[in-house]
């Protein structure tokens, strides 16, 4: 069988994660500060905290920013539950919006939704493809939302407007109008989960660049303390001779990443634009090519003038199918030894959702999209002959399926 996302694991991670096991620190330390740093140059961001997932960072921030009872936030209805549940979390309300035919959520969607009580805005860049920054920016920076938003806390006066919060966890890597997806938004939150593109088992990372007028350090010191209890110090600072001491100075949260996990990070961040993104491109292009040609494939966004995916997920369309079809295909292409997936189920199709008030006729593109979605394998060690068993399992299902 074929697997859908396994991570590359080899000497050189098992080294990594060696070394640091023998170094006697594993928790928070060196090796995450270092990683933090890395990452930061990497995107061009201007103040990076690694955390223990993107999820950590999404509510982090909401929190941060003021976010609760009274306020709404707008999130896309085609996400995975993360993005959603953060701000139930919060006591805020969530306000879901529209998909466009990119998979992306619609400008035009979010512009209708913001009221005087909107305190944020979270875009997701669907399957590592970014999604349209500067009609969302130009939105919040207009002199409509400027005057509709009320602030209530010492940041949101700061800011003017709904923060704009991207969940970036598909694009590590992506560019939107020569920019790293990580220095656009006013924090965007990276996942490095097992079935990232840069994986640390379980993690995640917050990037800031929120407007000159705040104090970068501050936020990151806030946010560290945050996401460790509260805790003014953490397990380094406190082997220093003597500086045992520490207050508690927030009811925080324990989400901080560990040396173990950065030391694998250190490791993918290293040969990401040298070999993880060329290696995932590579791939995505031959299925692009393969499928092109034949008229009930709708091959996903890569690359256009403004945008460069991460090519986290290649995530193919079958045209005029139905979701019932869709299964079908799935289970056909199962049946010949290949792995696939479906990303994601609006979150209108969930139980908790739904009892919420939400149905997902009020969001037709977005299940338009939904129900022909097949991801497709990509991953580093996806070598030729596994890519070629892919697409011929991926032709001969689909063409079955739809001759019933």
């Amino acid at each position: 069988m074929i697997p859908f996302s396994p991570p590359r694991i080899d000497q050189r991670n098992i080294d990594a994660v060696t070394e640091t096991l023998k170094s006697g620190w594993i928790t928070t330390g060196p090796k995450t500060k270092l990683f933090e740093q890395k990452i930061n140059d990497y995107v061009g961001a201007k103040k990076t905290i690694c955390l223990n997932s993107a999820t950590a960072g999404l509510e982090l921030m909401l929190r941060w920013f003021g976010v609760g009872p009274g306020d709404e936030v707008i999130v896309p209805a085609y996400t995975y539950s993360s993005t959603g549940n953060v701000v139930l979390h919060c006591g805020a309300r969530l306000i879901l919006v529209d998909a466009q035919e990119d998979f992306n959520v619609s400008p035009e969607a979010i512009k209708r939704a913001i009221t005087e009580n909107t305190k944020a805005v979270m875009p997701v860049d669907l399957g590592g493809y970014p999604v349209d920054y500067e009609e969302i920016l130009a939105i919040l920076n207009s002199e409509r939302v400027s005057s509709l938003f009320k602030a209530n806390t010492k940041e949101q006066e700061l800011l003017g407007r709904p923060l704009l919060l991207s969940d970036s966890a598909h694009a590590f890597g992506a560019e939107y109008s020569g920019q790293r997806v990580g220095s656009i938004s006013d924090a965007h939150c990276f996942s490095f989960h097992a079935v990232k593109n840069l994986s640390t088992a379980e993690g995640g990372c917050i990037c800031l660049n929120l407007p000159s007028s705040f104090d970068h350090d501050e936020v990151y010191r806030y946010l560290t303390i945050y996401s460790l209890h509260g805790q003014t110090k953490d397990a380094l600072a406190k082997t220093q001779k003597g500086n045992w001491r520490y207050d508690i100075i927030e009811a925080g949260y324990k989400c901080n990443m560990t040396d173990i996990a950065a030391a694998l990070g250190l490791v993918e961040l290293d040969r990401y634009d040298s070999e993880t993104l060329p290696r995932r491109r590579e791939i995505m292009m031959a299925y692009d090519q393969a499928f092109s040609a034949n008229d009930w494939a709708i091959c996903p966004p890569i690359e256009n003038e403004n945008k460069i995916s991460s090519y986290h997920l290649y995530m193919l369309r079958i045209r005029g199918v139905s979701e019932e079809q869709r299964d079908q295909i799935i289970q056909e292409i199962f049946e010949r030894e290949v792995s696939v997936n479906v990303h994601f189920q609006p979150l209108p199709l969930f139980t908790a959702y739904q009892s919420r008030g939400f149905n997902m006729d009020d969001y037709p593109v977005a299940f338009q999209n939904y129900q022909g979605e097949i991801s497709l394998p990509v991953y580093y060690d996806l070598n030729p002959n596994m890519q070629s068993q892919v697409i011929q399992a991926v032709v001969d299902s689909v063409e079955q399926v739809l001759k019933r």
